[in-house]
């Protein structure tokens, strides 16, 4: 996700995604009253974000509100470990200082961390509370208009942030013949795209509905690219080893049974557009 700077307009968006159907993982543990061992303060949930945190995940950078999907899930699992929202604690953190090993100064972190085997090496996750897919966004009249398939994309030049779910898919989906560029944020990359450095940018859905809605002028998404075995399921992150862990797992996994997880994912990503699937 773009990380330097807020984008505070709101749009409606349309997002081609089912309701999520993910399996929950085994917890070993109930959602319940909140126990102080593990936790960053007694009492509280510290929950982190990023700085700032986007549309539709959260609205106008404040995740305090509940307004948005990741501040909605957020206050649904502090609710299921036992929290009322006034013992929510939000922090801030890079997306990047988050994954790194060593300490942390928050209980769970929510800013679409793709579950990876290397990151979970230095972090443990949830269960997942969304998975995501992969499309390509591109200015009007761009090498990218009127492609349609898979191999039209493998001439021009895609861009997506480097250590992404999106750069892994280029490379073992698209397969392109000319190199990807790569950058340290999605706000990089947006600037590659318009100054037309690049022919087309990769973005998970949800994110890619928004730019062509809402910041990136005369812009639109060229097709979905296929998972090619490469899952972009988001878990809760937290620490290596984390107390927390199972307890988190079963709050994800209480509201993805009761329903509520769908509820909030329709709400602020929503359902029944499409776009075409890439071949």
């Amino acid at each position: 996700m773009s990380r330097r700077r807020p984008f505070l307009r709101t749009a409606v968006v349309g997002v081609a995604l089912a309701a999520l159907t993910l399996t929950g993982c085994a917890s070993g543990a109930d959602a319940g009253a909140p126990a102080d061992e593990g936790y960053v303060t007694p009492g509280k949930l510290t929950i982190a974000t990023g700085e700032p945190a986007y549309f539709p995940y959260v609205i106008d950078d404040d995740p305090t509100s509940g307004e948005g999907f990741e501040s909605a899930v957020a206050y649904a699992v502090a609710e299921e470990l036992g929290f009322a929202k006034d013992d929510v604690v939000w922090v801030r953190t890079t997306f990047d200082a988050a994954i790194a090993p060593g300490p942390k100064d928050f209980d769970v972190n929510i800013q679409q961390y793709s579950i990876t085997p290397e990151r979970e090496e230095n972090v443990d996750f949830s269960s997942p509370y969304y998975e995501a897919s992969q499309a390509v966004v591109a200015i009007e009249g761009s090498a990218a208009e009127g492609i349609d398939s898979i191999e039209g994309l493998q001439g021009i030049v895609l861009g997506a942030m480097v250590g992404s779910t999106s750069a892994q898919t280029i490379e073992e989906v698209v397969k392109p013949t000319t190199p990807a560029q790569l950058y340290n944020s999605n706000e990089d990359a947006k600037a590659a795209l318009e100054a037309g450095q690049i022919d087309g940018l990769v973005l998970d859905l949800p994110t890619a509905y928004y730019a062509t809605g809402v910041y990136i002028d005369n812009s639109f998404i060229v097709g979905e690219l296929p998972s090619g075995g490469i899952p972009d399921q988001w878990g809760l992150l937290l620490a290596n080893d984390s107390p927390l862990t199972a307890r988190v797992t079963a709050a994800v996994d209480k509201i993805r049974d009761n329903g509520t997880l769908a509820e909030i994912t329709d709400q602020w990503l929503g359902s029944g557009a499409g776009v075409t699937l890439l071949k």
